[in-house]
Formats: structure tokens, sequence, C-alpha cells
């Protein structure tokens, strides 16, 4: 295989280890690398919650599996890698979907302060929240999922594999869910 195809392929494959909307045998597993602080990765997201509803809604809910990795562009977003901690944090207590649905909504304050108004928001525990936070307990997963997108040849968020495969087309709706539905063909 060539190089260029390598590329194109997702080096590490979806698991259980993933933070996951679905199951790991779904027609589709899309994955997903996104920046909390990159607006475009917040549009695709939405775009993404939008055209899981709609397949859910026509297939079943078992068709889509959706799952998120971290790929934070500190060079470009200073302040994208304290929100994927936050994500994580709250993933130690069960409600990252939560957190990461309030980050994409609130982009515009990822500082400090504001992280801790979320998780209080979503009832977390907030001493175990900024222990982690403090600690960067949750700093290794982050770095494992951008090293995976590296590995597949991502060097920008969003970047998405749908069943492995990398999707190179526009960020429109109807091409990215005729993408999603021929991949399950």
């Amino acid at each position: 295989m060539n190089q260029d195809r390598d590329r194109s392929l997702l080096s590490i494959p979806a698991s259980t280890q993933d933070h996951m909307q679905g199951v790991l045998n779904a027609d589709v597993v899309l994955v997903v690398y996104g920046d909390y602080q990159c607006s475009v990765s917040a549009d695709v997201y939405k775009m993404i919650k939008a055209i899981k509803r709609e397949l859910s809604a026509a297939f079943g809910e078992d068709y889509l599996c959706l799952i998120f990795r971290h790929f934070p562009q500190a060079q470009i977003h200073p302040q994208a890698q304290r929100p994927a901690q936050a994500a994580e944090a709250a993933a130690a207590q069960g409600q990252f979907w939560l957190m990461h649905d309030t980050l994409f909504a609130h982009q515009q304050k990822l500082e400090n302060g504001y992280l801790v108004e979320y998780a209080n928001n979503l009832g977390l525990d907030i001493s175990q929240f900024l222990k982690e936070l403090s600690k960067k307990v949750h700093i290794d997963r982050i770095n494992e999922d951008i090293e995976s997108g590296c590995k597949s040849g991502i060097t920008a968020a969003p970047a998405l594999f749908i069943n492995n495969i990398r999707y190179t087309g526009r960020w429109k709706i109807t091409e990215l869910t005729a993408a999603i539905v021929a991949a399950s063909h």
C-alpha cells in the first residue's frame, strides 16, 4: 500500500477506550478528531449531531457510532488543551458528552472559571474536578488521541474517519450524510 493511502486510513481502530455514542458494531463508525477552541470543529460537530439524529430515526439507533478524539491545536488555539482536560475530568465522573456539548456550545468562554462553572452546572464533584485539572491527570489520554491522529496523517482539526477511511469531502451536511450512508453499503 502506498504512503498516501496509509495516511488516509485510521491507524488506531475505534475501541471501547474511546468516547462513543452508539456501538462499535454499528453499520458506520464515525471517528471525529476535534479541538474545543476551533470554530470549524464546533460547526462540524453540530452537523454530525443533526446527521446522527436523522440517520438514527431512519435506520435505527445502532446505525451510526460516533467517537470523539481530542486534537487540540495549541499553536493556533492556546486555550484548547485545558477544555480537553476538563472534558476528560468530566468523563471520569461519567459526564463526558454533556461537558463536550457544553464546551462546543460555549467556545468563546473556555477560561478556567468558566470550566469550573460548567462542571458545577453538570453536578460534578468540584474538588475532584479541580484536583484532576491541576495535576493534569488526563494529559496522557489527550496526548494519546493526538498521537493517534498524527499516525493517521492528521495535521489539523476537525478530521473525520468514516469506517476507518478519512473523509476528504466538503463540510456540507448533504455531502457528509451521503458519504456516511455510502459507507454502510
